[in-house]
């Protein structure tokens, strides 16, 4: 797959996701429909819904949870604690960002860290709503992380990773940014076993968050191959022969027929690693 047609390709899907919510409607980029004129809320996706708590939605601003577009909550899993330094890879409307800025309190700081314009934008509308000033959101692509060697606590993404191309750069990069002894903490697909070739040929799919999605065994291959030790993969959520169904819908497979050779297959998973502390000069 042509990696600048892959970027370009979700450059516009999550940017009219962007608009639709600054407009007034809903979307969600973890589904086949992503964008287009009949996309479903985030409220139902399949991938897409009861990622957070009605205590922490009640925080943010509405446009806020109407572009969460993720498949895990990593704000949840991560422990975050005041004071941190905290990246969200691909931070998109930005409803992890504020819900750790929150978490590392006024002596912390949280970046998010996109490429599409309209997604900044809306972003940086929603930390104006929510009054947090402890944010930033950067220009800019994961496999090219503007942020210094050495400089975060935690590295965290929801259903991003996947998108890329290129995921032993942006696990590199990830490693590059975060002090030592920092975390690895993110949500994302996950295989396990194979799966239809054709499946993660197909540019929708790879943009709905299922095509790129890496098989379990490698994901943490391409962790310790960085330079992570301490890697678990928990799963959050197994999608089952229906799950897959509603996935492949629009995708131009026979859903119900693929469905069953993906039963149980795909997931989403908390994906937890870390740097090493380093070592003693002697």
């Amino acid at each position: 797959m042509n990696a600048a047609k892959l970027k370009e390709e979700i450059k516009t899907k999550y940017g009219e996701a962007a608009r639709q919510i600054s407009s007034g409607g809903s979307s969600s980029c973890c589904a086949p429909s992503c964008c287009d004129g009949d996309a479903k809320s985030a409220s139902t996706d399949v991938v897409a819904s009861n990622l957070y708590e009605q205590a922490q939605k009640s925080e943010l601003p509405a446009e806020a949870v109407l572009a969460s577009l993720g498949c895990g909550n990593p704000t949840a899993l991560a422990q975050l604690n005041p004071g941190e330094i905290v990246l969200d890879l691909g931070s998109g409307g930005g409803i992890d960002v504020l819900l750790s800025a929150r978490r590392v309190g006024a002596s912390g700081k949280a970046y998010g860290l996109d490429m599409t314009d309209d997604m900044l934008a809306l972003a940086r509308e929603n930390q104006r709503k929510s009054g947090l000033s402890n944010v930033e959101f950067l220009k800019g692509e994961i496999e090219h992380i503007p942020l210094p060697d050495a400089s975060m606590d935690v590295v965290i993404s929801n259903c991003v990773i996947n998108l890329s191309a290129d995921k032993d750069r942006v696990l590199a990069e990830a490693f590059r940014v975060l002090c030592p002894g920092g975390r690895f903490a993110v949500s994302d697909i996950v295989v396990r076993g194979d799966v239809p070739a054709d499946l993660r040929r197909n540019i929708e799919l790879w943009v709905g968050c299922v095509g790129g999605a890496l098989e379990e065994s490698e994901y943490r291959q391409k962790l310790a191959n960085a330079g992570f030790e301490a890697i678990d993969l928990e799963p959050t959520r197994i999608y089952q022969a229906a799950d897959a169904a509603e996935l492949l819908t629009d995708s131009g497979f026979d859903s119900d027929a693929v469905a069953r050779h993906v039963d149980g297959k795909f997931m989403s998973a908390f994906v937890r690693a870390r740097k090493p502390e380093k070592q003693e000069r002697t």
